[in-house]
């Protein structure tokens, strides 16, 4: 059983996050009832309230469920989220929202609700996600736009060549030749940090990293044209390093991320964390929608292209250890401190 992140829970409890729901429950020594981290119902001080894993434990301590909130029903709605999200995966076509609900045994408005609570985007949204994420797969191994329409189920041409610019980065005959052609400038800036490289396509920033330079950008694009950013990159860059200098502060930079579907899911997870605060890598596969794939989770934060834009520096274990970090464990505690004082570095 994997271990709740009392930090989480908390804060879960006191925002009302319906993204909780069903992940633990809270139950209020008080009154005797444990309730949904949603419950409309007034909040317990602090010292009145516990979280158990799941409802059976929380009987299990002497709780009774809450008749406002009705927690139990939690369960049944994350299996048929569940089991949704399995259905779109295995479709070789996309699925109606009315049959989707049916299967699930929902009704359709009521389901879309749940699902895109759950889930964090709609069902036709996370479809078209795993259709892009296939076709990538496909054109990345060399296989031709027609092989990525049909393995991915986009049905005809012209839905996939729609699809590229959202969710593949570039246009599927590109894809196909490893991004040969693509142009990425890149620019680098002093930081408190150490050197910082940035790299962008004309989308948005789709590399930002430290100790990186131009020949490592290249290995990692081998087939796109990269050259050096010229003054127009200057305005991105100097708000990139402003945002790595005060993390906590909104950004607002334009992004060109491209993972798996799994990956694009946690990174968007971790935006949502607020600044000065903490997620545990459980926590984000449960919002990502795969509960049980807590390793993944920190792969995928692993994988973050972007430092400090994508925060992973706010992830952590489930015991509230601060885990890894790819640029290391000094930076992340360092990261996380501007965020908690909301103060700049000092010089020297």
């Amino acid at each position: 059983m994997t271990p709740i992140d009392e930090q989480t829970a908390w804060t879960a409890y006191q925002t009302r996050d319906r993204k909780a729901d069903g992940r633990f429950v809270v139950a209020i020594t008080s009154t005797g009832i444990y309730c949904r981290p949603s419950c409309p119902a007034r909040h317990a001080r602090a010292d009145n309230v516990r979280f158990f894993a799941s409802s059976a434990e929380a009987q299990a301590g002497g709780f009774r469920a809450c008749l406002r909130c009705r927690p139990d029903g939690a369960a049944r709605d994350d299996a048929a989220v569940a089991k949704a999200a399995a259905l779109i995966g295995s479709a070789d076509q996309p699925l109606t929202l009315d049959r989707l609900a049916a299967a699930v045994g929902y009704a359709p408005h009521h389901f879309h609700r749940l699902f895109t609570r759950a889930m964090g985007t709609t069902p036709a949204a996370y479809a078209r996600s795993l259709r892009a994420a296939r076709a990538a797969t496909v054109l990345d191994g060399g296989g031709t736009v027609t092989d990525a329409v049909h393995d991915a189920g986009f049905g005809a041409p012209s839905r996939l060549y729609a699809a590229a610019t959202d969710r593949l980065g570039m246009a599927p005959s590109v894809r196909r030749r490893g991004a040969a052609g693509e142009r990425i400038r890149f620019a680098t800036a002093a930081t408190s940090f150490g050197p910082m490289l940035l790299a962008a396509t004309d989308i948005g920033i789709c590399r930002l990293t430290f100790g990186e330079d131009e020949a490592a950008l290249r290995r990692r694009f081998p087939h796109a044209v990269v050259e050096a950013g010229g003054p127009d990159m200057e305005d991105l860059l100097a708000r990139a390093v402003a945002a790595v200098e005060m993390p906590a502060a909104a950004h607002g930079l334009p992004l060109d991320l491209r993972g798996t579907a799994f990956q694009e899911a946690v990174w968007r997870e971790l935006a949502r964390v607020p600044p000065g605060e903490s997620v545990s890598y459980a926590a984000l596969a449960a919002r990502a929608g795969r509960p049980d794939a807590s390793r993944a989770a920190g792969s995928a934060c692993g994988a973050n292209p972007v430092a400090v834009l994508v925060p992973c520096h706010r992830a952590r274990r489930g015991d509230g250890s601060a885990g890894g970090y790819a640029w290391g464990l000094d930076m992340k505690a360092e990261l996380c401190r501007r965020e908690a004082d909301g103060d700049l570095p000092k010089t020297t």
